[in-house]
């Protein structure tokens, strides 16, 4: 009885592996539905937008207000 190297032998597996990743997606394959359309219609990503400015001008308002308060003595 002939025996297979260990490198025949994973070669077969490769291209086994292969032939079997490459059939698998193809089997019961059904038609894809078309794609639907966009609901967007660009208002939310203008609420995005506008919430992101408001972070970066809350941000900027606390990191400015210390420096021109800290000349001040309430009390």
């Amino acid at each position: 009885m002939a025996e297979i190297s260990y490198g025949g032998f994973m070669g077969v597996m490769a291209i086994l592996a292969l032939g079997f990743a490459i059939v698998s997606p193809y089997v019961e394959a059904q038609a894809s539905a078309p794609a639907p359309s966009p609901t967007s219609d660009g208002t939310s990503i203008d609420q995005g937008i506008a919430y992101v400015l408001m972070l970066v001008a809350l941000m900027l308002t606390y990191l400015i207000h210390p420096l021109d308060a800290s000349s001040y003595t309430f009390f």
